[in-house]
């Protein structure tokens, strides 16, 4: 028995799978510099009936409060960030602002009946999909990109990459991966009744990205 148990046990050890090296970082480089990775992103998110404007960083607040308010909006919805600290400063109380600082409980009607728009930052841009890349946390929960009819994301410019790849490496995504990340590629859009295309069906029906140099 002891003769058999040792021949078990070498066999077992002889087959036991070596270490295997650490695969190399995926990467896809595209060689796009910062204006082709702009006219590809507008292109892609334009496609798809999102809208894709860019200003400048002083200029942006102002531009958006006025747009705002020449398509009739006035009840928005903002964080608790540096994004939402900006337009409400521009806004000068031309709107209904509320910020997203109680648990969705305590004001979920408010939330799905009133509010028209909502502004959020955004963790990146995608040149080769056109796609935004956002990180919710307390300041800017995940539903103020879910929820209204319009979403605006302002994204800087210097955080659009060529690609996802691109993006989880410059960024080390390795060493601090988000609890939640959201990929948004145009307003919500779904084809499932009919192959009917339809927008605003399981998020905003319009998406406004406002790049910034």
């Amino acid at each position: 028995m002891s003769d058999s148990r040792t021949r078990i046990l070498e066999r077992l050890r002889a087959n036991r799978p070596q270490a295997t090296p650490t695969p190399p970082a995926y990467r896809k480089p595209l060689g796009w510099d910062r204006e082709q990775c702009i006219r590809a992103f507008s292109e892609r998110m334009r496609a798809v009936r999102g809208e894709v404007h860019r200003l400048r960083r002083d200029d942006w607040a102002g531009w958006l409060a006025t747009e705002l308010a020449g398509r009739g909006l006035g009840r928005g919805l903002i964080g608790r960030g540096t994004v939402a600290g900006q337009f409400a400063a521009a806004a000068d109380g031309r709107f209904a602002l509320r910020r997203y600082e109680q648990p969705i409980e305590a004001w979920k009607p408010e939330l799905f009946n009133d509010i028209e728009f909502a502004i959020t930052g955004a963790r990146a841009g995608l040149a080769e999909s056109g796609s935004l890349v956002l990180w919710p946390d307390a300041d800017e929960p995940r539903l103020m990109s879910l929820v209204p009819p319009l979403h605006i994301a302002v994204l800087e410019v210097d955080r659009l990459y060529e690609n996802f790849a691109a993006l989880i490496a410059e960024q080390d995504w390795a060493s601090g991966m988000p609890t939640n990340a959201l990929l948004i590629s145009g307003p919500s859009k779904t084809a499932d009744i009919e192959q009917t295309l339809a927008f605003g069906i399981h998020g905003p029906k319009q998406l406004i990205t406002l790049l910034i140099d």
